[in-house]
């Protein structure tokens, strides 16, 4: 385990509209605002034909295969995430969702495109005082969190 402190900066309300690509949206309303780390809790709809990464393919493979999954119709949505710069400097969002409809559930990462339906709602919580990055991890592929 690392970690590092960090302190709590503005608060960026963020109201999705129907169609938004929310990953995009949200870390454009973050540059737009100079916000490079943050944490961020999500609501609201995604539309049918959101994708979303439910795991690997296979956990031992090298290079990791995502396993994705396609919603087959609205689903309401719940998800907390953070943002941190990539090696670049750009504010990249990494959010876990569930979705629900009727009794189903999926959970995962949005990262794939999970679009707005409707209605989607973003807390973005600035985190200053830490220099917190992804860096790409070489055994994962992953981009990794370097605090």
């Amino acid at each position: 385990m690392k970690y590092g402190a960090a302190r709590l900066g503005r608060v960026l309300v963020v109201r999705l509209e129907d169609g938004d690509v929310v990953h995009e949206s949200i870390e454009a309303a973050a540059r737009a605002e100079g916000i490079a780390r943050a944490a961020v809790i999500l609501l609201g709809g995604a539309a049918g034909g959101s994708r979303v990464v439910v795991g690997p393919e296979d956990a031992a493979a090298r290079p990791v295969a995502p396993l994705q999954r396609v919603l087959h119709d609205v689903h309401e949505t719940a998800g907390v995430g953070t943002i941190f710069p990539d090696e670049a400097g750009r504010p990249v969002l990494h959010l876990h969702a569930a979705f629900g409809r009727d009794d189903q559930v999926t959970a995962g990462c949005i990262r794939r495109g999970v679009t707005t339906w409707v209605v989607g709602e973003a807390v973005v919580i600035e985190l200053t005082g830490t220099a917190a990055t992804r860096r790409v991890d070489p055994a994962s592929g992953f981009e990794l969190l370097d605090v």
